[in-house]
Formats: C-alpha cells, sequence, structure tokens
C-alpha cells in the first residue's frame, strides 16, 4: 500500500483500488485549487494500468458540500470555479476505470453532481444528497447536469427545483445511488463494488467509455455505433 500527499486530496493505492479521498473541513468545500486535484488524482489513477477501480471519498461530516461560495464573495472569480468544476465533471465520464462514490455524509449542490458522475454510489444512512441552490434564490446551472443524466427529468427536478435534497432511502428509490450501508462498513462495501465493477478488466476502458458515449445519442445513432463498437471488439487481436 503506497500513498501520496496532497494538499487537500489524498490518493491511496491497495491493490487494484485506489481510493481519492477529499479533506478539506467537515464540510470539503471546493474550490478551483482542490477541483483541479481532484481532476488530476483521478486521471493519474486512470492512467495507472494496474489499477482497475477507483474510489471516490471524503473524511469529515460531509462527502462534499459543494463550491465554496464564502470564498467567491470574498474576491474569488466564479468563471475560475464554474471553469474548474466543468473540466472535472467532463473528465468523470471519460476514464476507462470504474468508478465508485463512497459517501460518508451530506453530497450537496457541486458534490451531488460528483455523486452523480460516478458510475455506482454507496453511502450511509443519514446523507442528503441533491442540490440546493434554489432554496436561496440561486440556480444550480452547472450542478444540475449530471444528475438530468442519472434520474428520470421528473425526479431530478423535485429536487432541482425545490432546493430540498433527498434523503437516502429517496436517493436510492430514484436511481441516485445503489445501495445505503452503515459507516462501519462504507469503506469494505465500496471497495467490493469497485472491484465488481473491473470484472470486464481490460475491455472495460472501452465498454465503459461507450456507455457514456451511448447516452448522448440517438437511439439508432447509439446503435450504429454499437455495431462498429461490436465488430472492432471481435475482431481485435486482443480479443483473442
Amino acid at each position: 500500500m503506497s500513498a501520496s500527499e496532497l494538499t487537500a486530496v489524498q490518493s491511496q493505492r491497495d491493490g487494484a483500488v485506489v481510493t481519492i479521498k477529499l479533506e478539506n473541513g467537515n464540510e470539503n468545500l471546493l474550490n478551483p485549487d482542490i477541483m483541479n486535484q481532484l481532476h488530476d488524482a483521478i486521471a493519474a489513477a486512470d492512467e495507472d494500468e494496474a489499477v482497475l477501480a477507483i474510489v471516490l471519498t471524503a473524511a469529515g461530516e460531509k462527502f462534499c458540500g459543494g463550491l465554496d461560495v464564502a470564498e467567491i464573495q470574498n474576491g474569488g472569480d466564479p468563471v475560475e470555479f464554474a471553469t474548474a468544476l466543468v473540466r472535472l465533471l467532463k473528465l468523470m465520464p471519460q476514464i476507462g476505470t470504474a468508478l465508485v462514490a463512497a459517501i460518508n455524509g451530506d453530497a450537496l449542490a457541486s458534490g451531488f453532481s460528483i455523486a452523480c458522475a460516478c458510475d455506482l454510489v454507496v453511502t450511509v444512512p443519514e446523507a442528503r444528497l441533491g442540490t440546493f441552490e434554489a432554496g436561496i434564490g440561486i440556480w444550480p446551472m452547472i450542478a444540475q447536469v449530471p444528475p438530468l443524466q442519472r434520474l428520470m427529468p421528473r425526479h431530478a427536478l423535485q429536487n432541482i427545483i425545490t432546493g430540498v435534497p433527498f434523503s437516502a432511502q429517496e436517493a436510492l428509490q430514484f436511481g441516485a445511488i445503489n445501495r445505503i450501508v452503515t459507516a462501519d462498513r462504507l469503506h469494505r462495501e465500496s471497495r467490493e463494488m469497485a472491484l465488481a465493477a473491473s470484472v470486464a478488466g481490460p475491455m472495460l476502458a472501452t465498454g465503459r467509455k461507450s456507455f457514456y458515449r451511448f447516452c448522448d445519442l440517438s437511439y439508432d445513432d447509439a446503435l450504429d455505433e454499437a455495431l462498429d463498437a461490436f465488430t472492432e471488439m471481435l475482431t481485435s487481436p486482443s480479443t483473442h
């Protein structure tokens, strides 16, 4: 087991699984530097051929409370914050490694977006998940995008338009998460899910990317691309 030290993001490898942990106080608020650290940690793990899966989690009381609004109000550039968030959220569906979120507490605003951008999500029973921006008179313009990819529009809108986060049970019912476990089982459960998600081995990289790409295509276009990908998969020397 080895660990690399980062300011607010800890990346630790245990066998074939890398755990990336956000450590920025109890709320784990995001600023551009922290989001860039998360981006680079995920990218580095994805580039390591010995890594089969990534678990994204956090220390403190919350998984992530979203952007550090106080820092923006004190002079931080909101465009820089937004740009770093978009860069991170764009990366997550593009990697070839299974990505599991282990939600140790509330995942709110952009924290909810990060959770939704993961392949699988396991959370503790007391966690709240969702955006809250509408409740304070603004709109989760960027944070709404990953939930819209994960949930039925009416379920997503229930949270987005009211600003009332889901309970863990509601999030499970609506498809935002996969499993609810007690805190003492969170690490073990997320690791087991991560290893299970990587069972396709080398083909996972191609398959995972195709899954997210097909989600954005029309039905016919997705089938046409799937035919090409299927043919390439079965005729490639690496599959024989």
